[in-house]
């Protein structure tokens, strides 16, 4: 099973909110999920995007990948370098 960290739509049409999730590749957008890992609210200014590091960390090192946009964001909050020394 290949897993993902993407993100999951909520919110009202034109108010969109973000959960970080891991889920199964072949699942929908915003269907079934293993865990919550955060949240990315992109209608504040500034953007607030809160991840669980310790979780998001022990993912990645279990081999799941992260979406484009999401490893914009892991890059934005400097999980991907924490990650790649811890490995």
């Amino acid at each position: 099973m290949a897993t993902k960290i993407r993100l999951q739509r909520h919110g009202a049409k034109k108010r969109p909110f973000y959960q970080v999730v891991i889920a199964d590749e072949r699942s929908r957008r915003d269907g079934r999920f293993i865990e919550n890992v955060g949240y990315f609210d992109p209608t504040k200014n500034p953007a607030v995007c809160k991840l669980n590091v310790d979780k998001v960390i022990a993912w990645l090192g279990k081999g799941a990948q992260p979406t484009d946009t999401v490893s914009q964001l892991l890059k934005r909050e400097g999980i991907l370098e924490k990650a790649s020394q811890s490995a």
